[in-house]
């Protein structure tokens, strides 16, 4: 009896989470639709104040990993200009990153096109943010696990330190996440990127215009 007890329990635990799945999807498809509407005249606005002050293409495309980490296109708007210096290589991101890039950055303006990433399926509301493809194989086993859910365009790991905060404390958060999921933390997590947003709080690491390259965990660099 105890363990057809605990079969059933087991099974009802799989069906809550199913469910919870799928609300969160709800939620997901319903917020970006009602983001894409409302938004539409500071998207338009914003992508005519790119093209002038920034240049062509107004959107910056790239290859990140998703779901077990699975490519998929990020798409942002742009915020970086591409000056080159006397020997045609692009200079630092400090050179190229100007007043208003900056302002698109620390106000997330720049985050709004990844709306429609999470529309088509790729991305979540709310996740662990979307990095770099060539960051896979440099996470430890319980890093990685950072891709067991969908990456959104806001997470735990956002609303506790932003770019302010360590690759490696990142990643604890990033997997707190994981294990720790519910609707309820998403909700938090929303209202807390609001707060965090408004204040415009750990936007990058002290003296650096973007966040550090992640090459490694130290313990990781030494072994190799």
């Amino acid at each position: 009896m105890l363990s057809w007890q605990n079969g059933y329990l087991w099974r009802i635990d799989i069906v809550m989470s199913e469910v919870q799945l799928f609300l969160k999807r709800l939620i997901d498809v319903t917020g970006a639709l009602i983001g894409l509407i409302v938004l539409s005249p500071i998207l338009l606005f914003v992508a005519v104040v790119i093209r002038f002050k920034l240049g062509s293409p107004v959107l910056f495309r790239h290859k990140r990993p998703g779901l077990h980490g699975k490519p998929f296109e990020l798409i942002k708007f742009r915020t970086m200009t591409d000056e080159l210096d006397e020997n045609g290589k692009l200079l630092p991101d400090s050179e190229r990153l100007p007043a208003f890039g900056r302002f698109l950055r620390s106000t997330s303006m720049d985050e709004l096109p990844e709306l429609l990433s999470v529309l088509k399926g790729d991305m979540s509301l709310v996740g662990p943010r979307p990095l770099m493809m060539k960051y896979l194989p440099r996470y430890t086993a319980e890093q990685a696990r950072r891709h067991e859910v969908k990456p959104g365009l806001t997470g735990w790991a956002q609303v506790n330190g932003r770019n302010a905060a360590s690759w490696e404390r990142k990643f604890e958060l990033d997997v707190w996440y994981v294990d720790n999921w519910n609707l309820w933390l998403d909700f938090k997590i929303i209202l807390m990127t609001l707060i965090a947003v408004i204040k415009r709080e750990g936007i990058t690491q002290p003296g650096q215009a973007t966040a550090s390259e992640f090459m490694g965990t130290e313990q990781d660099c030494k072994s190799g």
